[in-house]
């Protein structure tokens, strides 16, 4: 078609294949270039607008916006924007579809109407795609917050909290979501009864230490005992008190760690693991190879 070539809404609209009432809906909207009206007030275009049409067809077959349209028929920079950001937008759609058909098949894989019935309802009480606001809040719910730094309590809260892989198996999508039940319904206790007394910040940067530590012996399978990890793991509780650490004090930490177990830290600690077996070991973990270390450390020999 020659460049100068001029086309009635009719003709414009045959060649763009589609109708006459989607091309006066653009030209309406400013979206088509258009040329003057001929003398009897019929609408008349050029072959700018016919390219114009086009584009603006093929991106409503992707079904970008059209408020998204009018904003990149602007220039090449802003149809690459409006892209980038219908394209941000599919992701998010095909992550909740994701999560929706892992929910689906784990009701379908159920094994008897009791456990559909219990799988049904804990998934429909959990956010999806996950929303890891609850399972932080069961940690701020148990940090002395008031007596730690901002940037410290949220380190350790980002440390806490898993949430499964993008595209979870049913069986990681189970985990998370009694996670996220327990995490919703367990009761807050008074913070542990081995921070009273003692320096929080002291602590909890001292642990974070003796964890990396111990976690990396976990995965290493080491057996639990002496090393440079329980030694961290007994200077944090130490120097948070501050004690010295002796043979005495690793015997009274061991007994205070049993003391002040919380059943329900061990099993958000569980289903953490289950969240994703395949992550680093959780904190948790590293907190139980310590206290296996520190009892294996502190045991009378038989006979002795």
């Amino acid at each position: 078609m020659a460049p100068d070539h001029e086309m009635g809404i009719g003709e414009l609209a045959e060649r763009a294949g589609t109708s006459v009432k989607t091309v006066r809906f653009y030209a309406d909207r400013g979206l088509l270039p258009q040329l003057p009206r001929t003398t009897g007030g019929h609408r008349r275009f050029g072959a700018e607008a016919l390219q114009q049409l086009r584009t603006i067809r093929a991106l409503r077959t992707l079904d970008v916006p059209v408020p998204d349209i009018e904003r990149a028929l602007r220039g090449d920079s802003a149809l690459r924007d409006a892209v980038a950001r219908h394209l941000v937008g599919v992701r998010d759609e095909l992550a909740v579809l994701r999560w929706r058909e892992s929910a689906l098949r784990l009701v379908e894989e159920s094994a008897s109407p009791a456990e559909r019935a219990e799988r049904l309802a804990v998934v429909a009480a959990t956010p999806l795609p996950p929303d890891p606001t609850e399972l932080a809040r069961f940690w701020r719910r148990r940090l002395p917050l008031r007596r730690l730094p901002r940037k410290l309590s949220a380190a350790i809260v980002d440390a806490a909290v898993r949430i499964p892989p993008a595209d979870p198996a049913p069986d990681r999508l189970l985990a998370y979501a009694r996670l996220h039940a327990h995490a919703r319904t367990s009761v807050a206790p008074r913070p542990p009864a081995r921070d009273a007394g003692c320096d929080p910040v002291s602590l909890y940067e001292g642990l974070g230490v003796a964890y990396a530590l111990g976690a990396t012996e976990l995965a290493a399978g080491s057996v639990p005992g002496p090393g440079a990890a329980l030694d961290a793991f007994v200077a944090a509780h130490a120097g948070a008190q501050p004690a010295r650490d002796t043979p005495g004090f690793r015997r009274l930490l061991a007994a205070l760690l049993d003391r002040t177990a919380d059943p329900d830290v061990d099993r958000f600690w569980q289903l953490s693991a289950a969240v994703d077996p395949s992550a680093p070991p959780t904190m948790g973990a590293a907190h139980d190879w310590l206290r296996a270390a520190l009892a294996a450390n502190t045991a009378v020999p038989q006979g002795g």
